[in-house]
């Protein structure tokens, strides 16, 4: 039978409900709530309070729009059904074997959403599997949009890179009293959130916060340099029109923020030598401002930040499909659209475009461009692990996840956010499944997801997913060219055909970087190995 459980935080106690072996505790503030001019300020300490407060049902999230571009492919799962209004969204969701348990590893979710949308509280990331396989899983809020990551002159920067570190911190303080370890804890995020995860990496602020760290499908070039952020402050301030600053974009109500946002389109951040590796994904990312962020989280790393943090890291093969299949854009994109977008990434979009042709002569303009975008994830990923690799004392692992679903006939392939449902072993959600559902109406690989579930868990518990670890000197990536067109190097040609046959191989232990999809097999891991 269900029934409430208590447990005392540094602001107070929390009463949350436990059933079937997990306790649950929605929407516990990590930070006041940031309303009038605290929407543009640093996050701070919530009050304590009196009494119990009710922490037994989900709470409001961050101001968005409803998320568009999807086409009929229903994201709902992943992001949420749309803003939950409410001023206390500034906060965290705990699951639990049992606050009674003692030292149990933590990981910390951070949601993606294009820095726009998403929540702590989507169906997808419920934390009971994680709960139940003997691990305290957190997800969070933090500020989306304007509020969390325009940078405005006159109000602190990365905002909702603020917000994640200061959860952190609650975790650090707070999370003993739920049965999780503060020495034992992991961030994961995807997406935006694996860009938090990597940026994280690079803040002296979340030094000693987390001991492990996964990016799924992120990147290590993810901040925006000031003259790039600067023409998106701009942008927003002529839609609303209002002067680029603190003091006027406080007058200006969440929805209003929220449409004028939504409402922007893409916004160019390419030139004066400096280049978008998502390729106008979204025109918010976290600020290069000297302050909590003052190098690319790639070269952070390389410099030695994050040494002691062991790194797991990975994106998906079909990466760009998400965003050009289920649309129907994939088919009447043009070479002029593919040279566009290569000249927003690369000094010579000329040698970019015939780099990849190259390995692709038969593909069509819609097929090179998700072939140029995946490689934004990859490279940007690649990059993190080699610095990570060469600098690190600790573990770096990689992955690929390579499984492809029967979605939309086929044609949605591994793309972004389908290693999800298996990271939660949340493959039954009804959501997920169908001809145009993000793992389509096909028969799922047998234990996949609770495979790919237990390599995460003990990734947290122990530092080891099971794998070999990632060595640079013998990794077989590949790469059409290094840090935004630093240089080109040519792909080789095995790994490119490995990428574009799609072909289901299992990869040496030389290789470094684990293939999963239907065929992967892996060691029995369990969250209870003790980790050095």
């Amino acid at each position: 039978m269900p029934h409430r459980v208590r447990v005392k935080t540094s602001a107070g106690t929390v009463l949350g409900r436990q059933d079937a072996g997990v306790s649950v505790f929605w929407s516990i503030p990590y930070a006041a709530a940031p309303v009038g001019t605290g929407r543009f300020a640093a996050p701070v300490a919530p009050a304590p309070w009196s009494g119990v407060r009710d922490a037994g049902e989900p709470g409001p999230t961050a101001p968005a729009a409803p998320r568009a571009g999807f086409g009929p492919l229903d994201m709902s799962a992943l992001l949420g059904s749309g803003w939950v209004t409410g001023e206390d969204y500034l906060s965290v969701n705990v699951w639990t074997p049992s606050p009674h348990r003692d030292r149990l590893p933590v990981m910390v979710y951070v949601h993606g959403g294009g820095f726009l949308n998403g929540s702590g509280r989507a169906e997808l990331y419920d934390g009971t599997g994680f709960a139940r396989d003997g691990v305290v899983l957190v997800t969070l809020n933090y500020r989306l949009g304007a509020t969390g990551w325009l940078d405005v002159p006159g109000a602190p920067a990365n905002r909702g890179l603020l917000d994640v570190i200061a959860a952190l911190g609650w975790v650090r303080d707070n999370i003993a009293g739920f049965g999780g370890d503060p020495d034992k804890v992991t961030v994961f995020g995807q997406s935006a959130g694996a860009m938090i995860v990597a940026a994280l990496l690079a803040a002296p602020q979340a030094e000693g916060l987390f001991r492990r760290a996964i990016s799924q499908s992120g990147s290590g070039l993810c901040a925006f340099a000031p003259q790039q952020a600067e023409r998106v402050t701009r942008a927003v301030a002529a839609r609303l029109g209002v002067a680029p600053s603190a003091g006027a974009f406080a007058d200006i109500p969440d929805d209003r923020l929220v449409s004028a946002v939504a409402g922007l389109g893409p916004v160019d951040v390419a030139g004066d030598g400096h280049y978008d590796t998502s390729l106008g994904s979204s025109p918010f990312k976290p600020v290069l401002d000297g302050a909590v962020l003052s190098q690319q989280p790639v070269d952070a790393v390389a410099g030695g930040s994050g040494s002691a943090v062991d790194l797991l890291i990975g994106t998906n093969a079909d990466e760009a499909n998400l965003y050009l299949v289920p649309t129907g854009r994939a088919a009447g994109i043009t070479g002029a659209e593919v040279a566009a977008a290569a000249a927003r990434r690369h000094p010579d979009p000329a040698a970019l475009v015939a780099a990849h042709r190259a390995q692709r002569p038969d593909v069509s303009p819609g097929e090179l461009l998700a072939h140029l975008i995946t490689d934004a994830f990859t490279e940007g990923s690649r990059q993190l692990a080699d610095a990570h690799a060469a600098r690190s004392a600790a573990g770096t692992y990689a992955y690929l996840f390579r499984w492809r679903p029967a979605a939309f006939g086929g044609s949605l392939g591994a793309c972004h956010c389908v290693e999800l449902p298996f990271v939660f072993d949340r493959t039954g959600l009804p959501g997920l499944r169908g001809p145009r559902a993000l793992l389509g109406d096909g028969d799922l690989p047998p234990d996949l997801a609770s495979r790919m579930h237990r390599a995460w868990i003990g990734f947290a518990a122990t530092g080891d997913p099971g794998w070999q670890p990632y060595r640079t000197e013998d990794r077989a990536e590949e790469r059409t060219e290094d840090r935004a067109g630093d240089r080109a190097e040519d792909r080789t040609e095995a790994r490119a055909e490995d990428r574009t046959e799609a072909r289901a191989e299992d990869r040496t232990e030389a290789r470094a970087v684990q293939t999963i999809d239907a065929r992967w097999t892996m060691p029995q891991v369990s969250a209870g190995s003790n980790g050095a």
